[in-house]
C-alpha cells in the first residue's frame, strides 16, 4: 500500500473523526489551485486529489476499518518478509561458509559439490512453502479477527456469491428431486403422502394451487 492516508491527512492513525474533519478543511484551504498565485496549479490539484481521496476512506467508519485491517496486514507481511531475509542471509551464509570447507578438503569435489547443491535447493523450498502457509495463516488471522470486530459490532456481514457457490445450490436441489422421485416410488411412502394430502385441508389447498400454477 504506497498511500497513507493518515500521512497525507497529517494526522495520527488513532486520530477521532472530529480532528479527521478539521485536518481535511485546513487542507483543502491550504493547496486549493483556485486560492493559489503564481504557482504550477497541476501540482495542486494533484495534491488536493490526494487529500480528498484520503478523506473519503478515513471519514467513512467501515472504509477506515477496512483501510487500517489493510495496514496492519501489510505491516505483518513486512516484517514476515524481513525475518525471511535474516533467515534466509544466515542460511545462506552457514551453508557456504560449510560448503567452502568441505570442498577444499574432499577429493570428490564434482559429487559432493551436486549433492549438497541440491540438498539446499531443497531446504529453501521447504522454507519457502512454510513461509508461505504462515503468511497465509496470518492473512486469515487477521481477516477473521476484523471480521468477527464487525459482527461485535453488530454488522451483518454479507458475501458475494461465486459461481461455484450457484453450482453447489443447483447440485443441492437437483440431489433433493431425486430423492424425492425415488422415495416416491416407495409404496408406504407414496401412500403415506397421498393420505397426508387427502386428510389434510391446508396441504390439499397448497397443492392444488402449484398444480394448476404449472398447469397454466
Amino acid at each position: 500500500m504506497e498511500k497513507n492516508y493518515y500521512e497525507i491527512l497529517q494526522i495520527d492513525k488513532n486520530a477521532s473523526p472530529e480532528i479527521v474533519e478539521k485536518a481535511y478543511k485546513t487542507l483543502v484551504k491550504m493547496y486549493h489551485p483556485d486560492l493559489q498565485e503564481n504557482i504550477d496549479k497541476q501540482e495542486y490539484e494533484e495534491k488536493l486529489k490526494l487529500i480528498n481521496e484520503a478523506y473519503e476512506v478515513l471519514s467513512d467508519e467501515e472504509k477506515r476499518k477496512q483501510y487500517d485491517f489493510e495496514i496492519q496486514q501489510k505491516e505483518a507481511e513486512k516484517q514476515q518478509s524481513n525475518n525471511n531475509h535474516e533467515n534466509y542471509e544466515n542460511t545462506n551464509f552457514n551453508d557456504s561458509h560449510t560448503q567452502s570447507q568441505s570442498l577444499s578438503n574432499n577429493p570428490n569435489y564434482n559429487t559432493d559439490e551436486l549433492r549438497k547443491q541440491k540438498a539446499y535447493e531443497q531446504e529453501i523450498q521447504r522454507q519457502t512453502e512454510y513461509n508461505e502457509q504462515l503468511n497465509n495463516a496470518i492473512n486469515q488471522a487477521y481477516h477473521d479477527a476484523y471480521i468477527q470486530d464487525l459482527k461485535n459490532r453488530g454488522y451483518t456481514i454479507r458475501y458475494k456469491k461465486t459461481l461455484k457457490d450457484y453450482f453447489k445450490n443447483l447440485l443441492s436441489i437437483i440431489i433433493f428431486i431425486i430423492i424425492i422421485i425415488i422415495l416416491w416410488h416407495i409404496p408406504f411412502i407414496k401412500n403415506f403422502f397421498i393420505n397426508m394430502y387427502e386428510e389434510n385441508i391446508i396441504l390439499h389447498y397448497i397443492v392444488d394451487f402449484f398444480l394448476d400454477f404449472f398447469k397454466k
